[in-house]
């Protein structure tokens, strides 16, 4: 009898076992496609003829064109509200980017994407840029809920030799490029967009299909390598571009279509690997294009006004596409308000991933709303909120709030205006274009047909229309930010030229009240703004590595950090006493 329990007890087990396997394995693979400081002028399903990015854009008429996709306006607040689901003022990461040498991170209290995805039974990984904190080991990404990081810490490495050279510094040049938790230099000479679709086409082609795959490719382009040597692309791409004038976009432009043929191959990896039919892929820009000013590409915004790390479109609303064939509604341009801060719920709604109560998240589950190609609902969205740069940024619905401003406002217009002269000469076949690209062989036969691909194209493509025939010179619709809140309709004035806060001041005042109740929910800025000279390569073997407990002989280094650490702490908690 006890016998024949046991046998029972283990046929029950097995069963169990087998059941956990078959559900974990049913859940979609996640393949986000993060792309650093690409502007919404920079792809051509915007419109734009002079670069264009067929694999990319049969990737988005394939699936869903986002074309109301914000984010935060800098790379650590932008990543970090990717992987949280909540806006940087509730993590603490509001306060512009972590600098190479500054010891502060995204908080540990914070439990992130990948952590919530390998609880469900992923493999998790992470290839490429990280920018959120590596100052302590135990910030890193595969301490972070990645099984697995092929990449570098920094905001930034060069290209080839992936280094980090703070030139405003008195460092020694360091290694950036690591394979989990040990450095990586035999990578050393592979362009870093074709290192990382080699190591992503790697671990789909390994990938164990038991489990489902969550993979987050974030990409260093476009954003610019070291100051001394920016701009990087293989010789052969940027020749495709003769027709662009400026040599420093034409070399943007290089590394543009580099990405394009990235995308091309991760979609092929996953077709080989018999993984495509069960698979959500997400691509978009963690921010708009600096077109000028520090780390300047070249990239274009336009016609939107402003660009990265400003309060305006140019810097926070994202090229951006959703693919899958689990979406229920496919091949349509979305006009529905969507934010960052939503990918985590969205993805986990549509992979069956349960979300624990207390998470406290700022997003919502979107999936049904895509998939469904539902009517668009209005959303609200605290943009920016800087107390220490003293700007904020705010949407309700289609009313835009801007308070303030970055860089004196040197960057409050509207920038990277295109050439007229410099078409591609692909461009006058573009639809043809597309429908020959490799994504879309990969895609196979869908009914996309040339006339949807430029009718999308045409919705996708943003005009800066009069108002009602009036004047944006006028100077009753001038917004001067740094003197006086302005705002917008962005349904009417999707480029923001007709400041609306003289005619209607009491829907400005209304629209700055709502400011102030986000204010009211804001944490402390984590960023300790101090630079501590033992994150020199010079102590970690000539490697860029966490430095906590760095011995340099000297106490000076730790006594000032703890310093900033403990000043942090009080004024943080004045601040919490006062709100």
């Amino acid at each position: 009898i006890m016998s024949g329990r046991l046998l029972c007890l283990l046929l029950v087990s097995v069963l169990l076992s087998l059941t956990k396997a078959a559900d974990t394995s049913a859940k979609p693979n996640i393949i986000i496609i993060l792309i650093d400081d690409m502007g919404m002028n920079d792809v051509s399903f915007h419109g734009s003829n002079q670069i264009l990015t067929p694999n990319i854009d049969a990737l988005a008429y394939n699936g869903v064109l986002l074309n109301k996709h914000y984010v935060p306006n800098l790379c650590t607040p932008s990543r970090a509200t990717l992987l949280t689901g909540k806006y940087p003022i509730h993590t603490g990461m509001q306060h512009w980017v972590i600098i190479t040498d500054e010891p502060w991170g995204l908080p540990k209290r914070e439990r992130l994407m990948p952590e919530l995805f390998r609880e469900a039974g992923y493999a998790t990984h992470l290839v490429g840029k990280w920018h959120l904190g590596f100052w302590r080991k135990d910030l890193t990404p595969t301490m972070r809920g990645f099984d697995h990081h092929f990449g570098y810490y920094n905001g930034y490495i060069d290209y080839y030799d992936h280094q980090v050279r703070m030139l405003d510094r008195n460092y020694t040049a360091g290694l950036d490029f690591r394979r989990d938790l040990e450095p990586c230099p035999e990578a050393n000479g592979t362009y870093a967009t074709e290192a990382f679709t080699s190591e992503a086409k790697r671990i789909i082609e390994q990938h164990d299909k038991a489990k489902p795959l969550f993979m987050v490719l974030s990409h260093l382009a476009v954003h610019t390598g070291n100051e001394d040597n920016p701009m990087q692309a293989p010789p052969e791409e940027v020749a495709k571009f003769g027709h662009i004038k400026d040599p420093k976009r034409r070399t943007y432009a290089g590394m543009i279509s580099s990405l394009d043929k990235s995308v091309a191959q991760t979609m092929r990896a996953l077709k080989d690997n018999g993984m495509l039919n069960n698979t959500i892929v997400l691509l978009y820009s963690d921010n708009g294009a600096p077109t000028v000013g520090i780390h300047s590409n070249a990239g274009s915004n336009f016609p939107y006004r402003g660009q990265k790390e400003s309060p305006w479109e140019g810097g926070i609303r994202s090229a951006g596409a959703l693919w899958s064939p689990l979406l229920k509604e496919q091949g349509y341009v979305s006009h529905q308000a969507i934010h960052a801060i939503d990918w985590l719920p969205t993805l986990a709604g549509a992979a069956g991933v349960p979300l624990p109560q207390d998470l406290q998240l700022d997003g919502i589950n979107l999936w049904p709303a895509l998939s469904g190609k539902e009517e668009p609902k209005p959303r609200s969205f605290i943009h920016a909120l800087d107390e220490i740069f003293g700007y904020s940024s705010y949407m309700r619905d289609t009313l835009k709030y801007v308070n303030g401003s970055t860089f004196a406002g040197q960057y409050d217009h509207w920038l990277g205006d295109l050439e007229s002269n410099e078409d591609d000469p692909l461009s006058d076949s573009y639809g043809q274009h597309v429908l020959s690209s490799e994504v879309q062989s990969i895609l196979g036969d869908r009914g996309l047909t040339e006339d949807r691909i430029l009718q999308m194209r045409s919705e996708a493509t943003q005009e800066c229309p009069a108002m009602a025939g009036e004047d944006p010179l006028d100077p009753k619709y001038k917004c001067e930010p740094l003197k006086e809140h302005c705002f917008f309709d962005l349904a009417k004035d999707p480029c923001e030229r007709y400041n609306l806060a003289q005619l209607y001041p009491a829907q400005l005042q209304e629209l700055a009240q709502e400011v102030e109740q986000f204010r009211r929910t804001a944490i402390p800025s984590a960023r300790v703004p101090k630079s501590d000279y033992r994150a020199d390569p010079v102590f970690h073997n000539g490697n860029w590595e966490w430095w906590n407990d760095t011995d340099t002989g000297s106490g000076a280094g730790t006594c000032s950090l703890n310093l900033w650490i403990i000043m942090g702490s009080i004024i943080g908690l004045v601040c919490s006493m006062i709100s």
